[in-house]
């Protein structure tokens, strides 16, 4: 039986969607905190998360350099009505289907290991609050720019020293709003579990509904990299660019 308009609906009903949505998770500025600062932990801790969700999620869903303080006020604000929410843009909530597979070992290894399976694929991120965590250190970075002698030829592109104090506090309410996303996204697959249960009904453990990866797209991390033969420790920042690392990596 075709199920798609149905299936379609049921993910409309059930994860709000467009500017300034608002979510359906009840969430207090005590939860906020340990959003920020536990990431998925507190998503597993409520029951909006499997505990094996974790073991596909890049960093295991918790940046362990997140500080809720580096977070303004503002951001928090923003952030707060707006967890499990998919938002505008180019986010989507998207049922697929795999119609050929190309590598039977990696797509068995992922779980999807057959033509015509089922599968959700959601892009969403920090909503407000990783939008304000920007909007707020672009506005001290060009100060420091000033302080510093740096110049680009884009504002977007401001940037502070890595170890200043404007750049360490960066670093640290990136990786709080990195949490924010992680649980952001772990709460909609909630949802998304519970349109699929609601329509087949039968529980999303019975429809096998595991998460295959969570990887964040736009994000600035240590890495290292070897640099005229030598291993060297770098910030990367990976606009659409993530690395493809297995569980455990």
């Amino acid at each position: 039986v075709d199920r798609k308009e149905e299936l379609a609906q049921a993910l409309f009903d059930h994860i709000p969607v467009g500017v300034g949505s608002e979510g359906v998770i009840p969430t207090s500025s005590k939860d906020l905190q340990h959003v920020l600062e536990f990431g998925m932990d507190w998503a597993v801790r409520e029951g909006y998360a499997w505990a094996e969700d974790k073991e596909h999620c890049e960093e295991y869903g918790r940046m362990l350099s997140a500080d809720p303080e580096k977070v303004s006020a503002r951001a928090k604000k923003r952030g707060l009505p707006q967890l499990a929410t998919q938002g505008a843009g180019n986010h989507f909530c998207e049922i697929q289907v795999a119609d050929e597979i190309f590598n039977a070992r990696a797509a068995r290894q992922m779980g999807i290991d057959h033509v015509g399976q089922v599968c959700v694929m959601i892009h969403s991120g920090s909503r407000g609050l990783g939008h304000q965590v920007a909007t707020d250190a672009l506005v001290t970075m060009e100060k420091v720019m000033g302080r510093e002698g740096i110049q680009t030829n884009d504002r977007q592109l401001a940037c502070a020293p890595i170890n200043s104090v404007e750049g360490r506090d960066y670093m640290a309410a990136m990786a709080a709003a990195a949490n924010y996303a992680w649980v952001n996204r772990s709460c909609m697959t909630f949802l998304a579990r519970q349109a699929f249960s609601k329509v087949f009904q039968t529980t999303a453990d019975d429809l096998e509904m595991h998460v295959i990866y969570d990887v964040s797209h736009n994000i600035a991390k240590i890495e290292e990299h070897l640099v005229d033969g030598r291993p060297k420790r770098l910030l990367v920042h990976r606009k659409g660019s993530t690395r493809a690392f297995p569980p455990h990596h």
